[in-house]
């Protein structure tokens, strides 16, 4: 009798360590899987940014993110805007004409900076403009935004 019950609380002790293994290992995948499909997001957007930048599109509705290079004085003729100019990951440049009459100013923009950005792109031949970078108060427009150290701008 004490075998039995010896062999059956091994059994138990055995199917619990092999369910946590399984549990372990679906979290990890699930994990995994989810770290792929942002990674798969994230590169769709910016496929799509370069796909415009490479086919001489505008109008084109791009989420990306790059590195601030320059700080520029802030364009105060009609609605003002916020500019700056990114290097993205493909080694182009886009300058940022960010409106804020309609959006927060990003306060503490440095040189260095990382900046995220869901906007509309327009081609030029210094490398383009994003703008639409805030919502819009009419709702006729998809809303874009700014990601800057935790905050969203828009």
């Amino acid at each position: 009798m004490k075998k039995i019950l010896l062999i059956g609380l091994l059994g138990i002790a055995l199917f619990g360590y092999f369910d946590k293994n399984v549990q372990t290992t679906q979290i990890v995948q699930n994990v995994f899987a989810a770290d792929i499909s942002a990674s798969n997001s994230a590169s769709a957007s910016n496929s799509a940014l370069q796909n415009a930048i490479d086919n001489q599109q505008s109008k084109v509705q791009v989420a990306g993110s790059g590195d601030v290079i320059k700080v520029l004085a802030d364009d105060l003729k009609g609605s003002r805007h916020q500019r700056f100019i990114l290097k993205i990951a493909s080694g182009g440049t886009l300058l940022v004409a960010h409106n804020i009459d309609l959006a927060p100013r990003i306060n503490g923009l440095n040189v260095g900076d990382t900046v995220e950005f869901y906007g509309v792109y327009e081609f030029n031949y210094k490398g383009g403009v994003i703008h639409w970078t805030h919502h819009d108060p009419r709702g006729q427009h998809i809303g874009g935004w700014l990601k800057h150290n935790g905050s969203t701008y828009q």
